[in-house]
């Protein structure tokens, strides 16, 4: 089965949820014999959010109407992530935008979707932990090299607007799916899950899934 999985990666919920997922279709895979073939696709949940290194913290309680209001959701986060195995410091993340290594993870997913996953992951963990500034390019393009890529070519990449149509197209096709919760998952384009679910209820999820597909009648001719 092929799915898409629409996420951000500024987006802790994100994080959580593809994690979880991506074990789960792991798992399934172990169990049923089926592979799943997924790919992250770009959903900007703050598209015009500046790069700017202003730290989160600050930038979450501007937007949420208060410091009071970021460490509520700061708390809820966190503990959701501890679940999943997920360290996330939030006192140390800068505010970034997420178009820059959109467009480098769009580049990545031509070297195979294990590439674009581990990228995703560095990318996380460079925003939530590490308190790297993801929306500067030399974050982004040593972050790519530590997965196998090119440092040249993702400096270069980088520097230009390659793949910034292509980026635009995904977050267009999230929007006319309607999507408005992270991760957004779509598998086999028929079905789809929205938001975080817990590691088993997505094995669940994949099981029904997989025995409605298996059922469908193959196409005419």
């Amino acid at each position: 089965m092929k799915a898409l999985v629409f996420v951000d990666v500024t987006d802790p919920w994100s994080y959580i949820g593809a994690t979880r997922f991506e074990r789960a279709a792991a798992m399934f895979s172990i169990l049923t014999g089926e592979p799943i073939e997924f790919t992250l696709r770009a959903f900007q949940l703050e598209p015009d959010e500046p790069s700017e290194g202003r730290p989160l913290m600050d930038a979450l309680a501007e937007r949420l109407g208060g410091l009071d209001k970021a460490e509520f959701v700061n708390v809820q986060v966190t503990a959701g992530a501890k679940i999943t195995g997920i360290d996330l410091n939030f006192d140390e993340a800068v505010q970034a935008n997420s178009f820059d290594a959109w467009r480098l993870l769009t580049w990545a997913d031509e070297d195979g979707p294990g590439v674009q996953r581990d990228l995703a992951h560095q990318l996380w963990r460079a925003y939530f932990l590490e308190g790297a500034d993801i929306g500067d390019s030399f974050t982004l393009a040593t972050r790519a090299a530590l997965v196998g890529l090119d440092l040249e070519t993702a400096e270069a990449l980088l520097a230009s607007t390659e793949y910034a149509d292509e980026v635009r197209a995904q977050i267009a096709a999230a929007d006319d799916l309607g999507v408005k919760q992270l991760p957004y998952v779509v598998i086999e384009h028929q079905w789809t899950l929205e938001g975080v679910h817990s590691q088993n209820d997505y094995v669940q999820a994949l099981n029904a899934i997989y025995v409605e597909w298996k059922a469908e009648p193959p196409p005419a001719g």
